[in-house]
């Protein structure tokens, strides 16, 4: 991964992500890492997808790292389907970070 995610919208990327500023940020900083395999959902990872997985995480962490927003914390989220979520049929994980988030869900009462 390079060491910055350069200007808005330009993509950093490695031989497995590619990460870039969400075009509707919901938070300070709004980052996707998207695989650059194409896996549809979550229910499509395989066990051959773990290490892939995994680098995904590492490189969420060094990204929350260059933001600044590792200490104070930060939220990793995957969408799945319709009811998850989802808009775009590629897997990706958000990284969201920058303010308090509040809870991840609103609670029904």
């Amino acid at each position: 991964m390079q060491k910055s995610l350069p200007g808005k919208s330009r993509p950093t990327c490695d031989d497995q992500v590619t990460a870039f500023r969400d075009i509707r940020p919901v938070a300070p900083t709004h980052i996707l890492i998207v695989p650059n395999r194409e896996i549809p959902t979550a229910n499509d990872i395989s066990a051959d997808d773990e290490q892939l997985l995994g680098h995904m995480l590492v490189v969420a962490r060094q990204l929350a790292a260059q933001e600044g927003i590792d200490a104070d914390g930060y939220r990793l989220i995957i969408n799945c389907n319709e009811h998850g979520g989802q808009e775009v049929y590629h897997l990706h994980l958000h990284l969201l970070g920058g303010r308090p988030l509040g809870p991840m869900l609103a609670r029904r009462t």
